[in-house]
């Protein structure tokens, strides 16, 4: 018969069977799946709007972050909660993308081992219309938080003098992602070649600071900026995520006032979902990541 700690072994959050809620996933923080479907129950409402109706790809770590972990953009067997998109790939077949659009969708991947959420920069009913623009700053090993915090608000001001509001997130790993909304309305080429122009600009201007290419060799003592986001297909780290590292770190928003006082890259954790939306509804984060603005042409 079934034992007594079996009956015990799912929970029910929202409107989703979690199962093995007790199974460690985080092992040097003791975060369990339970927590992990608890902190993203929570947390719906202020992810939502910035992940519900896109293409995902899911950081699957069924064993937990210190085992095999693996990204999903393509499937089923994820349940009806989960929705497929047919996406034309670039070889020109068809592919069928996931994509949530509530709080039980969510945590229908989260009970199939997802950690991490990572999205398109386009809406899944309008893959072929780029919505968002992301600059992810990666320091190179040994530049400290200060660095990149430089570099952001210079991201920021370069943007900005084309007319271009953004806003930053810690990425819940060592960098920072500069993010530009975008009213739809140009194509995939020229949303990917302003960004790289961006990119490329800065580490023209100050090539002891930046470099725009993926180069290992020249990214010694620089901060990378990686546009490469901003091509169809890349997906980013979505708003509110967490990051399968030691500490369940969270891809948090913060005001760029703020950005001047936060010495560290990851200053939230899962244990922090009171907080974190408690911060999304207050002044300091009000209409974060929102803004109408077209991608400048010419």
């Amino acid at each position: 018969g079934l034992k007594a700690r079996d009956v015990t072994a799912r929970r029910t959050i929202g409107g989703i069977d979690i199962t093995h809620p007790d199974r460690v996933i985080f092992p040097q923080d003791g975060f369990t799946k339970g927590d992990l479907a608890a902190y993203y129950h929570a947390i719906a409402p202020v992810m939502l709007p910035f992940a519900a109706g896109r293409p995902v790809s899911l950081l699957r770590c069924p064993d937990g972050v210190a085992g095999v972990c693996f990204f999903q953009k393509h499937g089923d067997g994820f349940g009806s909660h989960v929705d497929t998109v047919s996406i034309v790939e670039k070889d020109g077949d068809t592919g069928d993308y996931l994509s949530i659009r509530d709080a039980d969708g969510v945590l229908a991947c989260v009970q199939m081992g997802t950690v991490e959420f990572h999205g398109w920069g386009a809406r899944a009913d309008a893959v072929e219309a780029p919505d968002r623009l992301v600059f992810d700053l990666d320091p190179d090993e040994g530049l400290d938080f200060t660095a990149v915090t430089r570099a952001a608000r210079q991201v920021r001001e370069r943007l900005s003098a084309l007319g271009l509001a953004s806003f930053a997130m810690l990425t819940g790993g060592k960098g920072i992602h500069v993010i530009a909304p975008l009213t739809p309305g140009h194509g995939w080429a020229d949303h990917a070649a302003f960004a790289k122009h961006i990119a490329g600009s800065m580490a023209l201007d100050k090539p002891d600071r930046f470099v725009a290419t993926m180069s290992k060799a020249k990214r010694k003592g620089r901060i990378f900026i990686d546009w490469l986001r901003n091509q169809r297909g890349n997906s980013a780290i979505l708003p509110y995520s967490v990051r399968a590292r030691a500490g369940a770190p969270v891809a948090a928003p913060v005001g760029w006032g703020e950005l001047e006082t936060i010495g560290q890259a990851q200053l939230y954790s899962i244990a922090d979902a009171p907080h974190l939306i408690e911060r999304a509804r207050s002044g300091a984060l009000r209409g974060w990541g929102t803004a109408r603005q077209s991608l400048p042409t010419g």
